[in-house]
């Protein structure tokens, strides 16, 4: 971890390196929608709703439920509707393209069902990485994700996925990936045009494409650059930050890292429509607050309002 004083050093250089690429923002567009995992340990979908306010969340993982479980379903849904928190995000977190052909079948049926749940629940979006070739890891690094092999499939994944559920409001989207496609804005507006399906978005996540130096040193401008080429599609947001360790990068969390989160929290907010900010990948409460409140001071710092 740099300390502090150099990793102000290096934001504000990034700043003055991509100052003309900043945007011109509309002040407070949207209030922020900040959420997080919560560590309520209830069934009860009054009390789910009522602890992500309390905690200062406006928007939500999907709760525990199954898609056969309509009664559950309308009860989340309406509680939360109740305290104003969106329900945000279902995850769908399998590989796509194992290489095992009834995986392979058995995991696309169950992005099926969660973009179906998405749908049902009233849920912003279904999201999952595209997938990946390598043979021992699910997510993890092959030379073959970045070729036209990987994008036509992950194409023909994405259209089989939709045209199933023939959603009406919520959205499916690919997890941008450091290691596979979609791994910049670029990547991902390929898959949009190709997929062509209203029900495909985008989501973006930062974190997960700084990969290279210049996009460490310079993500002010690779912040503004994304939310310019995909802000028409954006439907959720990913909260991460990265860190500098000799010779490579590593996750961390917002706000000890080197991303320039007041960048970040005006191009989310400066989006027509609401987009969620989502905190993941920390393992306790303590840590989780601690990013939520970073998030939050530097919103405030900035002038954005919490929804």
């Amino acid at each position: 971890m740099f300390p502090l004083s150099r990793r102000r050093f290096l934001q504000s250089a990034g700043s003055l390196a991509s100052m003309a690429l900043l945007p011109s923002f509309r002040i407070a567009a949207q209030p922020l929608y900040l959420g997080g995992p919560i560590f309520l340990k209830s069934e009860d979908p009054v009390e789910l709703a009522k602890e992500h306010r309390r905690l200062g969340y406006s928007a939500a993982y999907v709760p525990k439920v199954e898609l056969k479980d309509s009664v559950r379903i309308a009860a989340l849904r309406k509680a939360f509707a109740e305290q104003n928190v969106l329900i945000a995000e279902v995850g769908a977190w399998v590989n796509m393209l194992d290489q095992d052909a009834e995986k392979r079948k058995k995991n696309r049926e169950y992005v099926t069902e969660r973009l179906a749940l998405a749908e049902e629940i009233g849920a912003l979006t279904c999201i999952d990485i595209a997938g990946s070739y390598n043979p021992k890891q699910w997510d993890g690094p092959d030379a073959r994700n970045l070729t036209k092999e990987y994008f036509d499939a992950t194409v023909e994944n994405c259209r089989a996925v939709i045209d199933a559920v023939k959603p009406k409001k919520a959205k499916f989207a690919l997890e941008m990936m450091g290691w596979s496609l979609p791994n910049d804005a670029d990547s991902c507006l390929k898959f949009i045009k190709a997929i062509d399906r209203p029900a495909f978005a985008a989501h973006i996540d930062i974190a997960n494409i700084i990969n290279s130096p210049e996009r460490f040193y310079q993500n002010k401008a690779l912040i503004n650059d994304t939310f310019k080429k995909l802000g028409k599609w954006v439907v959720s947001c990913h909260a991460k930050d990265v860190v500098g360790k000799d010779v490579h990068f590593a996750e961390t969390m917002p706000g000890r890292g080197g991303m320039d989160y007041v960048t970040y929290l005006r191009n989310v907010t400066a989006l027509p429509r609401a987009v969620p900010l989502m905190l993941e990948h920390l393992r306790t409460p303590e840590e989780y607050d601690e990013a939520r409140l970073f998030v939050m001071k530097i919103a405030k710092e900035t002038g954005i309002p919490l929804a």
